[in-house]
Order: C-alpha cells, then structure tokens, then sequence
C-alpha cells in the first residue's frame, strides 16, 4: 500500500510550499483579529506561516496576514510572543502525558541510564543550563533527537518541579507528537540572526 501523502500548505510570508506539520495555522475571528491556531481545529480559512521567527515577523511587518484572510484585519503585537506561549503549551503538555505513562524520566543519573540503555529517543536539556553538566550526556542520533528549546522551570512544568535540566522520551507515539511540536518551537524561539530569541533557546539538530 502506498503511504499517504501529507498535507501541505504555502506559507504567506515565503511563498514556499511545505507540510502543514512545518508552519503554524493562524485564522481571522468574526472580530477581525488574527488568531493563533497552533492545534489546527479552528474554523474559519486557514491562513499557514512558516514556523521560523524571521517568516512570523515578516507577516507581522508586511500586514500579510490581510492579503491571506482576502479581508482586512487587526494583528496583535504580541502575536509572535502569542504563538510561542502556546507551542510552549503544547511541549510541556506532551511531556507531561508522556511522563505519566513511564515514557519520560527527568534528572541526571535517570537519563544517563535511559541513554545508556538505548531507550531514549529524545534527550532535552534546559537552555539555560550548565553547558558543562550539559556536556556530560551524550545526544543520541538523528535529527529531532535533541532539543535545548525549554528553560529549567519551563521542562520543570512538566515534571510538578520547579526546575529540571536533563529528560529524556522513550520512542513512540508521545514522542512523535512532541518532536513535531518541539520542531515548531525551535524555529519561532530562533532570532533572524540565527541566534536565539531572549537569549534562552537554542536550535535543534
């Protein structure tokens, strides 16, 4: 059987045409303000961003988000900062489920041993913690294997403390659902200079 091709969409800022899982769905309420829609269940036309800061700021800037919805609209100037807190949303809920289902573990010595074991899929570590107790675990390959996107108290959210620095998914279906999510995040948390927005994320590889 052939596998089912995914859905893509043109970005109103690039103009270049990706799957829906790379770009962020914002829509035009009956107020005529322009509405995040990082979950993709809204009604209303689809209006599809690149998930990349440099193309948010560029649809901000340019008044795009008015030629996509074919009618004029308001844009909030915390629209960028909008998309961010609820992609952060959408990571540390994941993170959560997949904690409560023993496919997640947080502190040092606990994703030492999951790497050790093979049985990390994904590794995080917070970005504003110590590069050199970073340093100390190794990343396991492939793309979407690591993120350092979420600040201690942010990956801390997710685990009822109030700061983590190491944690770790098991493969499968949790971990899949958030790396899509974490990908997102990674690219609005980037600056237009390739660097990190308020200095607290970095990119993943």
């Amino acid at each position: 059987m052939q596998a089912r091709e995914e859905p893509e969409r043109r970005c109103i800022a690039t103009g270049e045409v990706n799957p829906k899982r790379g770009l962020i769905r914002f829509v035009a309420g009956p107020d005529g303000a322009i509405y995040p829609d990082v979950a993709g269940k809204l009604p209303g036309r689809g209006i599809w961003v690149a998930a990349e800061r440099s193309a948010l700021d560029a649809a901000v800037k340019k008044r795009l988000f008015a030629r996509g919805a074919r009618q004029a609209v308001t844009v909030s100037e915390t629209l960028v900062a909008d998309v961010d807190a609820a992609l952060v949303r959408r990571v540390i809920d994941r993170l959560a489920l997949a904690r409560k289902a023993g496919q997640a573990v947080a502190g040092f010595e606990k994703v030492k041993d999951w790497l050790g074991q093979d049985r990390a899929a994904i590794l995080l570590q917070a970005s504003d913690g110590s590069e050199r107790g970073k340093s100390k675990l190794y990343r396991p390959g492939g793309r979407g294997s690591f993120f350092d996107i979420l600040t201690a108290a942010e990956l801390g959210l997710a685990f009822g403390r109030d700061r983590v620095i190491h944690a770790a998914l098991a493969a499968g279906g949790l971990a899949d659902t958030f790396r899509d999510d974490a990908v997102r995040l990674s690219g609005v948390r980037a600056d237009d200079d390739g660097g990190w927005a308020a200095g607290k994320v970095k990119k993943t590889i």
